[in-house]
């Protein structure tokens, strides 16, 4: 009874704020589920950074439910409830049915995981293969388990790998695990459904390193978004798994609130029990496999490690053996997500505010044209697709433009400096939540901003 009522309130903590603007990787993904199935794998995958498997669901998905946002995002908020449940099975079976409950309230208020639970991106499903198969890891290393269970792990870690190509840092660890304890057999057995799926998806693979390559070498600053392996990327990880996604200013408060709680948080962490001392080897190897692995090819960003937040509760419930100290995680947590869910300025870029004015604009002038970075226009066709964009690198036409000067920095390219060379004079300015909505017009004397 007592999950069932966490699940409810967990339900009810997601749907708050849940039909905000989509920002630009979301509206990627709902454009992308309304191409045809095979066109997603032949045409699509192959110019983007991440498997097909999350992009065939969301096909399938949107053909059953529809395409509109609030349903589009529940299907992350399933995945984050079926998350929740399986972690609070596995604090059941490795503890008791109190820990399992404790795991699944504070997993279930996380901001991090809340705001990824609301997210049109492929982390909450990843996350959800994982933990349902950390769940049947635990009985076969414990040797609690049936062939079902090889079964259904490696099939979870095969869909897992098919999802995210970062959940490999858990796999891994899986495997480290057995063969640390020598487990050689079962270490063969529990991979055999990560190897399958390596095998198929290498061609594409290969192709998506191929065209990364291109990227990289035409797009001037695109390093930048990737997460190299430097102190500040680092310590985003403990500071983003205890706050979420929110930040404010003056930054300096901002670090402190956000860095004391971080200690206290990982304080309880890092307090040395040994009955789950082998926990944090699965919170801790991913980390450092992907930071040696970002030494070449850097993805060091702490949502990539979303799937660690469930491990990271569950230490949490456990270390946490005082009852003040439980109800100050949850608390401290559950404060975090409310400051995120009930103050629409932390909310995602406002795209949807952006089209709203454009389209109120585009009504009282109709020679009006929309310059960007033709790349970064998926949000605009997903709430307009009738509004032509025109890429800001092409010849500028027209009397009155609007620009949106959005991912101009990893381009190498400045709007403004192109368009006072071509004598167009900028007569407002809007910001949509780190979008920015300019209007230029060529030969317009009474300049305000």
């Amino acid at each position: 009874m007592e999950i069932i009522v966490v699940l409810i309130l967990s339900l009810g903590l997601r749907l708050i704020g849940i039909n905000q603007s989509l920002w630009l990787d979301e509206a990627i993904s709902a454009n992308v589920a309304q191409m045809p199935f095979w066109e997603i794998i032949k045409n699509f995958s192959i110019n983007d950074f991440h498997p097909p498997l999350y992009y065939l669901f969301l096909n399938f998905w949107t053909n059953i439910f529809g395409n509109n946002v609030i349903v589009l995002r529940l299907s992350s908020v399933l995945f984050s409830l079926i998350t929740i449940y399986f972690v609070y099975l596995i604090g059941k079976k490795i503890k008791n049915k109190k820990i399992g409950i404790w795991t699944a309230l504070i997993l279930a208020v996380n901001p991090l995981f809340v705001y990824y639970s609301q997210e049109l991106r492929m982390y909450s499903m990843a996350t959800m293969w994982l933990i349902i198969g950390f769940y049947y890891f635990i009985k076969i290393k414990n040797k609690e388990y049936k062939i079902k269970d090889l079964i259904i792990l490696n099939l979870m870690m095969a869909l897992a790998f098919g999802t995210f190509y970062g959940s490999i840092f858990l796999i891994a660890t899986f495997a480290i695990y057995l063969l640390i304890k020598k487990e050689f057999k079962l270490f063969w057995l529990t991979n055999i459904g990560v190897v399958i799926a390596i095998i198929v998806l290498t061609p594409l693979l290969l192709i998506q390193i191929k065209n990364s390559k291109i990227m990289l070498a035409q797009v001037t600053n695109w390093m930048l978004v990737l997460g190299k392996v430097n102190l500040k990327n680092l310590l985003l990880i403990p500071l983003k798994f205890s706050i979420g996604k929110i930040s404010f200013l003056p930054k300096t408060l901002y670090y402190l609130v956000g860095g004391s709680w971080s200690l206290i948080i990982f304080g309880l962490i890092l307090k040395n029990k040994k009955e789950n001392n082998w926990l944090k080897i699965f919170l801790t190897v991913p980390i450092i496999l992907a930071i040696l692995f970002s030494i070449k090819s850097p993805l060091l960003q702490y949502f990539r490690f979303l799937f660690l937040v469930p491990i990271m509760a569950l230490i949490l419930a456990i270390n946490a053996n005082k009852f003040w100290q439980k109800i100050l995680v949850v608390g401290g947590f559950l404060i975090f997500s409310l400051a995120y869910l009930l103050n629409p300025n932390y909310y995602r870029e406002d795209w949807k505010g952006v089209v709203k004015k454009i389209s109120d604009g585009r009504s009282q002038i109709l020679d009006k044209t929309v310059y960007m970075i033709g790349s970064f226009g998926d949000p605009v066709k997903y709430y307009r697709p009738d509004i032509q964009i025109s890429d800001i690198r092409s010849p500028i036409e027209g009397r009155q433009i609007w620009v949106i000067p959005y991912g101009e920095a990893i381009h190498g390219i400045n709007s403004e400096e192109i368009l006072k060379k071509l004598g167009y004079k900028k007569t407002s300015e809007e910001n949509f939540r780190e979008i920015k909505l300019e209007n230029w017009q060529i030969g317009y004397t009474n300049f305000s901003n």
